[in-house]
């Protein structure tokens, strides 16, 4: 598509200029909060460990030792702005290119733009406030009273709702799930109930933040202290779509390491493949992270609900790859 056409560039235009107030509101947010702006590397030795997501891979060229080393583009700057915090800095944040294969779609593109921030010394709780703030902030510099996608909207200055994953299945599926359900039991709910009756009436009317997940889906974050059955780990949804993936950060290495053994053999389960694990990233959990709470927010999709536009395309520069 020739998007350069002055004609063709026109007709998005205003909403490109809404996404460059958007991402100056987002800096000025977190600026104002005491954030450190930060930036990690795009090339990483491993891309992240999500069994379900795929990945960009390339090779380093050593002209004077005739070798190539495997690298990946990063599907987060996760792994990177963790030792950060292991070095000693409290609150960072970093707005970012990351890069996810086999992703393209109105909602998703395999190239788009995150924002992720992190607070040592503080937990997912803290990160929710963080959010509330966000999107006030950002639709107040925006000019708009509330988020929109298609026929849905959510008022960030109304009160949030707060809603457990074992509460959402029994509100919107009518299932009332056993905290004790197995990891393929889950596996299972999740593609068949919670992505076609579950997720669309969340954040509608308001943002919505789902959280405490099982800690079969843990990921990188911590159990629950008072109940291990769950994970400090929630989402964001506004209209019905996810903005937002955060954790109270697992700072246990043996844990971690376990973790990433049993994601990387349901990825070579599921698709034939593994990623390499970052050993650096899990010295430095040894070593000692501070407990922290840490969050990933697409850009894109919170301007394209600024906008009130269906595509995520609209709200991109160049369009999608």
């Amino acid at each position: 598509m020739n998007w350069w056409k002055p004609e063709i560039f026109a007709q998005k235009r205003d909403k490109l200029e809404m996404r460059a107030r958007l991402i100056k509101a987002v800096r000025t947010c977190f600026d104002d909060m005491g954030f450190l702006e930060v930036e990690t590397p795009a090339l990483q030795i491993s891309p992240g460990m999500e069994p379900h997501l795929h990945a960009f891979k390339t090779e380093l060229l050593n002209p004077e030792r005739d070798k190539t080393r495997d690298l990946y583009l990063h599907t987060s700057p996760e792994f990177a702005m963790k030792k950060l915090l292991v070095a000693g800095l409290p609150k960072i944040y970093q707005i970012c290119h990351t890069f996810r294969n086999a992703e393209s779609s109105s909602m998703h593109s395999c190239e788009f733009t995150m924002i992720e921030w992190y607070r040592a010394n503080a937990g997912y709780k803290d990160i929710m406030a963080d959010c509330e703030a966000l999107l006030r902030q950002v639709a107040t510099a925006c000019g708009v009273t509330e988020y929109r996608y298609q026929d849905k909207s959510a008022d960030p200055f109304a009160e949030w709702e707060y809603l457990s994953v074992i509460e959402a299945y029994k509100k919107y599926a009518g299932i009332d799930v056993s905290p004790d359900a197995s990891a393929q039991e889950w596996d299972d709910l999740f593609y068949d109930v919670f992505l076609n009756k579950v997720e669309r009436p969340l954040g509608v009317g308001q943002p919505t933040i789902l959280y405490d997940y099982p800690v079969s889906m843990a990921a990188l974050s911590r159990p629950c202290p008072d109940d291990a059955r769950f994970a400090e780990r929630f989402e964001l949804y506004a209209c019905g779509i996810e903005l937002a993936n955060a954790f109270g950060e697992l700072t246990d290495a043996k844990v971690q390491r376990e973790r990433f053994k049993a994601d990387m053999a349901l990825k070579v389960q599921h698709y034939g493949q593994d990623w390499p694990i970052d050993y650096d990233f899990l010295d430095a959990l040894e070593h000692g992270m501070p407990e922290s709470g840490g969050i990933a927010l697409g850009i894109d999709r919170l301007a394209m609900l600024a906008c009130g536009t269906d595509e995520i395309d609209d709200v991109l520069w160049c369009g999608k790859v």
